[in-house]
């Protein structure tokens, strides 16, 4: 039986990744989790796990529920025996529980972009070193990995992620008129508050694109970005000849999710008779609407811990707009601000958490 842990057990991908796990019979045997404590108690009492990591204010009462229950840092989690770990902690938050991950040889099913676009060198040493393995969950980035497959490395022209468009595509005309309650309506996702507001300005594109920048070590000039208002085809490959390879499938995570857990199995679904789309749209971003995509183009061609700062920036500044402190507009030119200032500094492990807290700080002075 496969052994699992999750990293991220609350959150939406961790609790789409639990489904998985049900229907194919696994093991899960660590949590990790934050603050919501009657979701991860329910998780407790199913799963029954070797390990939970919580938010040291619920370890009281999780102890008076589960007094069983052995609690654990997200590291110690990430360290036991087990053939997956699904990592979906959150920001940086997620990149050490990841890196242990690593190091114990485990194959990771990344959701967390943050610590591929911080950290994807650094990330990729410990993997080869430990001899674990990455494989993407993020639905465009699983439909780039499946695309590739079989296929020669040499003969990739480009590879093209898709975006929705989010909610303002096309209307207001006047983005500085938008609320925070405008924004966290997506069309079509149902997402936490700051991949939500990433969605609405496009940066979560952008990260999405130095996420495959590192994640398949392919050149940032050969990835594009078009914008798929039916979210059916989530990622495209280019080959010299022209010819184009895709991924298709419904707006579901569990599939990209399960892929990752079966691989290189397929296992079923209930997913598999779903209706096909009527229509499929592809259009240019427009780069004037959505420059935050721009700005994370402008990070990846600097290099170094530019990335870095580009994404600490940006939980700042999605911050400030939820808490209503600057409007919609400004946070794309946060973001350009903390670019701009940015240190040229290597990627170090050491310099990674220098510059996440010193572009934190930086946003900050500009919100």
């Amino acid at each position: 039986m496969k052994r699992v842990i999750v990293l991220g057990s609350t959150g939406s991908i961790g609790r789409q990744a639990l489904e998985v796990c049900r229907w194919q019979g696994y093991r899960v045997v660590g949590l990790a989790a934050g603050k919501n404590l009657e979701t991860l108690s329910q998780q407790i009492a199913e799963w029954r796990p070797s390990l939970v990591a919580a938010d040291k204010s619920l370890h009281g009462e999780l102890k008076s529920r589960f007094p069983w229950l052995k609690l654990a840092s997200p590291e110690e989690v990430a360290a036991l025996e087990a053939e997956v770990a699904v990592a979906a902690i959150p920001g940086l938050a997620g990149l050490s529980p990841t890196r242990v991950a690593a190091q114990t040889g485990k194959r990771i099913a990344l959701a967390n972009k943050e610590a591929m676009v911080a950290a994807g060198p650094l990330l990729w040493q410990e993997v080869e070193a430990h001899g674990a393995e990455i494989l993407p969950v993020d639905s465009e980035h699983s439909a780039l990995f499946q695309a590739l497959l079989g296929e020669r490395r040499e003969d990739v022209a480009e590879l093209i992620l898709t975006a929705s468009g989010g909610p303002f595509l096309r209307e207001p005309q006047d983005l500085s008129r938008v609320t925070p309650e405008m924004a966290l309506n997506h069309p079509r996702w149902r997402m936490g508050p700051k991949v939500t507001v990433d969605s609405a300005t496009l940066f979560n594109k952008g990260l999405e694109v130095l996420e495959a920048k590192e994640l398949f070590r392919f050149p940032l000039e050969g990835i594009k970005v078009l914008v798929h208002p039916q979210a059916y085809v989530h990622g495209l490959v280019r080959f010299v000849d022209g010819s184009l390879k895709a991924q298709l499938g419904p707006t579901d995570m569990r599939l990209p999710i399960q892929y990752a857990l079966t691989y290189p199995e397929r296992a079923e679904t209930p997913l598999k008779n779903l209706p096909l789309p009527g229509e499929l749209e592809f259009l240019e971003p427009d780069l004037n609407r959505f420059p935050a995509l721009e700005v994370a183009y402008e990070a990846g061609r600097r290099g170094g811990v530019a990335q870095v700062a580009v994404s600490a920036a940006d939980e700042v500044a999605v911050e400030a707009f939820l808490a209503g402190r600057i409007p919609f507009p400004r946070i794309p030119k946060i973001l350009a601000q903390v670019l701009e200032n940015t240190p040229s500094l290597p990627l170090t492990w050491e310099n990674l958490f220098a510059v996440d807290a010193w572009a934190r700080e930086e946003a900050k002075r500009w919100t």
